[in-house]
């Protein structure tokens, strides 16, 4: 399927929601890096705390939390976000979408008022990671919430509907949004801002005469990916999305 549309305005803010820390920046980490150079405040939800993102069975997980943050943050600012870098703190493995996680998630839409919303596609076929179809429902569901005014009440908050949702891992693209090649880098840059997920992500060994050669061919795959995203799209380089609206 070739896409039925391309190229939304920059919006004046953007809030991508992520299960674990590392997922935005895969998804859509070129185009927020082009919103925000364009003046777009881009806000990240991080909905898991990281905590299994490791293969050492004898890892310090506080730890791993704590650098995990670390490591959000750095790459959101990698990406030129000047936005908020918000961790909804569930244990990585167990995110359901379930009424308090929708409440905290409608809340942080309701407070950022983003234009746009971006979040995992939770009707890809064939998933296998449950944290990735639980924040995708939780992000749809938690717009209907944060959009309509009788719902979370408690909220005390205006109510707020985004102009646009874009899924991204989409099981059926319809929308690629251009990408630029300093955008390309400042995803790769933030990527790479996940130093702990080296291994196990990324395939990038602690072995240093291997990782250099492994580092490149991770940038590789990166570039390769835009590159085939954009030739389907028709550009030069894209990441690609399921539009979906918000009025329904």
């Amino acid at each position: 399927m070739t896409p039925a549309s391309s190229s939304l305005p920059v919006p004046a803010r953007a809030l991508a929601i992520g299960a674990h820390p590392d997922d935005i920046e895969f998804g859509a980490g070129a185009t927020l890096a082009g919103w925000a150079a364009a003046g777009c405040e881009v806000s990240f939800v991080v909905c898991t705390d990281g905590s299994k993102g490791t293969w050492d069975p004898s890892a310090d997980l506080a730890a791993l939390v704590a650098t995990r943050q670390t490591e959000a943050r750095a790459a959101a600012a990698a990406l030129g976000a000047t936005g908020e870098v918000v961790f909804l703190g569930v244990v990585d493995g167990e995110l359901e979408n379930d009424r308090p996680t929708r409440s905290a998630l409608a809340r942080v839409m309701r407070e950022l008022r983003p234009d746009v919303l971006l979040g995992h596609d939770p009707w890809k076929r064939y998933r296998l990671h449950p944290d990735h179809r639980a924040a995708g429902f939780l992000t749809c569901d938690a717009l209907v919430a944060a959009r309509d005014p009788h719902f979370f009440a408690e909220h005390a908050l205006a109510h707020h509907r985004p102009s646009a949702l874009l899924l991204f891992e989409a099981d059926e693209p319809d929308h690629a949004e251009p990408v630029t090649v300093a955008g390309v880098e400042a995803k790769i840059a933030a990527l790479e801002s996940h130093r702990s997920q080296y291994e196990s992500t990324m395939f990038i060994t602690a072995d240093p005469d291997a990782a250099a050669t492994e580092q490149d061919r991770f940038r590789a795959e990166v570039r390769a990916g835009v590159a085939e995203a954009g030739r389907w799209a028709g550009l030069d380089l894209a990441e690609r999305f399921r539009l979906m609206p918000t009025d329904r």
